[in-house]
């Protein structure tokens, strides 16, 4: 189908040099959705609240309430001062509904998994938010990689390097599990990989 449009990944990838946790979604939602250039720009995305919940207990600590928006360098700051680089598993997608949902992206190119751990020597753990993006990430893993149950991980080596396969519960409003149940699973993956 010659209508289909190959959408490459907008965003550069977000990676902190003291990076020790790589944060994994699938891809970006249309950029209509977007509230900011960065990683879960979508408002009704509950990540940012995850970690205002977690980090400060309180969801709305990097949302700009009366805007309807985030705090984007805010988030940034955070994320660099703790360490925690993002980036998604999927380079290049077709959007077979036009929408955000990851049951309609076709994966064309994933994204290469050896350049961004090589910009960050000291990471170990690698989470995946939500099926599609882990799904995509085992692909570029060992043969007989195990793919790891929601809140749980599994190890594995890639590239030399051992790695921690962490899958978290999707931040997406779509996925139904409540912010606080979402936000003990985070939890324990920040506690676990000793940022908490």
């Amino acid at each position: 189908m010659s209508d289909q449009i190959i959408e490459t990944h907008p965003l550069q990838p977000f990676l902190p040099q003291n990076a020790k946790l790589l944060m994994l979604g699938s891809f970006p939602p249309p950029k209509t959705r977007w509230k900011m250039d960065f990683y879960y720009p979508n408002y009704q995305n509950d990540m940012w609240r995850i970690f205002g919940l977690i980090f400060f207990n309180d969801k709305d600590y990097f949302l700009d309430l009366p805007n309807k928006n985030f705090k984007e360098q805010l988030i940034r700051n955070f994320l660099n001062q703790k360490g925690i680089a993002i980036f998604d598993t999927a380079y290049q997608v077709i959007r077979l509904k036009g929408n955000a949902s990851d049951k309609f992206l076709q994966i064309e190119t994933p994204t290469n998994l050896k350049l961004l751990l090589d910009q960050i020597p000291e990471c170990h753990s690698i989470m995946t938010t939500g099926d599609k993006a882990t799904d995509t990430l085992i692909l570029s893993m060992p043969d007989g990689t195990e793919k790891p149950q929601i809140g749980h991980s599994v190890q594995t080596v890639f590239d030399g390097r051992a790695v921690t396969l962490f899958r978290m519960p999707s931040s997406s409003r779509a996925y139904p599990l409540a912010l606080d149940k979402k936000a003990e699973a985070y939890n324990s993956l920040f506690k676990e990989t000793g940022l908490l």
